[in-house]
């Protein structure tokens, strides 16, 4: 398998989905399309022993509902701004 050769663009997410069937491995695909933007998935092989590869980029800061309230409580909270 052939690595990344640089880190994704600020708040997005380089995603493998590796799995017995091309089906699930598009189940899976599809569950992260309904949280975020993501770019289109691309399959390949998974190895010799047979299975699917689905990659796709999701972009983190395009959050739909229900991960939107999810990554909205799940950020730390900012720093206090010098006001007492």
């Amino acid at each position: 398998m052939q690595q990344p050769t640089e880190a994704p663009a600020e708040g997005h997410a380089d995603v493998r989905i590796v799995a017995a069937s091309p089906e699930v491995a598009r189940r899976v695909a599809e569950v992260l399309r309904r949280c975020f933007a993501a770019t289109e998935q691309r399959s390949y092989p998974a190895g010799t022993g047979g299975g699917t590869r689905l990659e796709l980029v999701v972009d983190t800061t395009r959050a739909a509902e229900p991960a939107r309230t999810w990554l909205e409580t799940s950020r730390s909270p900012e720093k206090d701004r010098g006001s007492e």
